[in-house]
């Protein structure tokens, strides 16, 4: 999905899009995930995580596939909806898997680690597309060849993935049956949960229109088509730092308070990217994706703090279905927005919103209390 951020620029050059058109494409990719999200997580629960993963991937070529052959902007949305559906079978699901497999202590760590890991794939395949395309070769060549190594993957995948004899129902926590399957939602405090998923919603808008618009920031301040999908890249790599170091920052420090400084530094760096020359905001975009992006791992990670062991799969679908949902109206309004306005403005209001989620920073876990002393070591 990374790899639209790219690729967006170079689909509104040749077939003259506008703001509104490029952050309707997003829109589409999204609405596909927030549609197939939530039954991907139900689903799971029977067929187990693993099989769907990779038919996840199979999706995300295909769909790369038809949108390097399109030859309209319609051709190109059904692309985008394709590897959309795809995206689907992917996030909330692996993150079911980590979750079931690590306590409350080392689960911070294992998510930052494995989102860090995934903007690690993200940045390989951004940055190959964009070297490539500024060596010269055809982006529809390039999306082809990039297709065909996600296909690749997903074949691979596929036999790894291959279950053993001896177990044949990995996905299931340990000590619960697999025959018996969770009633209702396992949420714990629904009141919570829904502050936190509203949390989440504006999070991720902040983050999507960051990203499907940045390239055009910088070409908007003068930079060159490489220029900006280099911008793309560093705001990624960025991104995968953060996402890495906010997992051990919230081990160590709480969710909420590694939370809060994150978005208080993310309204300050959104500010900042209005006033910065191109050639600064290149040197700027690494710190500023890194607290952009980071807080993802700090608010999905304290999903299962609200949702009982057996249900995790579809309480992370929820999460990421809000997520999806978000970015869907996120790039296309703030694109409108684009559009009537600038996209100065555009980052003004995603400003606006990323202070927005402080207030909902109370939801989240605090830092957990040192153990009291007994009376007896007090005694003595």
């Amino acid at each position: 999905m990374a790899l639209q951020f790219v690729l967006l620029p170079l689909l509104a050059q040749t077939f003259s899009l506008s703001y509104a058109q490029v952050g309707m494409l997003r829109a589409v990719s999204h609405s596909a995930m927030s549609l197939l999200e939530l039954p991907a997580g139900l689903f799971a629960e029977r067929v187990g995580e693993r099989r769907l993963l990779v038919i996840g991937l199979l999706g995300a070529g295909l769909g790369y596939l038809c949108v390097a052959f399109a030859s309209s902007f319609n051709l190109i949305a059904v692309g985008f909806f394709i590897a959309g559906a795809g995206a689907a079978l992917q996030h909330s699901l692996a993150s079911s898997v980590l979750v079931k497999r690590f306590d409350a202590g080392a689960r911070r760590r294992a998510l930052g680690t494995y989102n860090s890991a995934g903007d690690a794939g993200k940045l390989s395949f951004t940055a190959a597309f964009s070297a490539l395309v500024g060596a010269g070769l055809s982006w529809n060549w390039v999306i082809t060849g990039l297709a065909c190594v996600t296909l690749g993957f997903a074949v691979a995948l596929s036999w790894l993935l291959r279950p053993s004899g001896a177990a044949r129902a990995p996905d299931t926590p340990a000590g619960t049956s697999p025959s018996v399957q969770p009633k209702g939602w396992g949420i714990t405090n629904v009141n919570r949960f829904s502050a936190l998923a509203l949390m989440v919603f504006l999070d991720s808008v902040v983050q999507a229109v960051f990203l499907t618009f940045i390239a055009f920031i910088m070409q908007a301040k003068g930079a060159s088509q490489g220029t900006a999908g280099a911008a793309v890249v560093l705001a990624l790599a960025g991104g995968m730092v953060g996402k890495f170091a906010c997992g051990f920052l919230a081990a160590h420090l709480g969710d909420r308070a590694t939370f809060i400084v994150v978005q208080l530094l993310t309204v300050v760096g959104l500010g900042l990217l209005t006033m910065l020359s191109a050639e600064d905001s290149l040197v700027f975009l690494p710190l500023l994706g890194l607290v952009v992006q980071g807080s993802t791992t700090v608010s999905y990670g304290a999903v299962a703090e609200f949702v009982a062991p057996g249900y995790q799969a579809r309480g992370y679908a929820l999460i990421y279905s809000t997520s999806s949902v978000s970015s869907v109206v996120g790039p296309f309004l703030l694109g409108w927005v684009a559009d009537v306005s600038s996209l100065d403005t555009v980052l003004w209001i995603l400003a606006a919103l990323s202070a927005a989620t402080v207030s909902f920073s109370a939801v989240l876990p605090g830092r957990a209390a040192a153990k009291p002393q007994s009376s007896q070591s007090k005694e003595a």
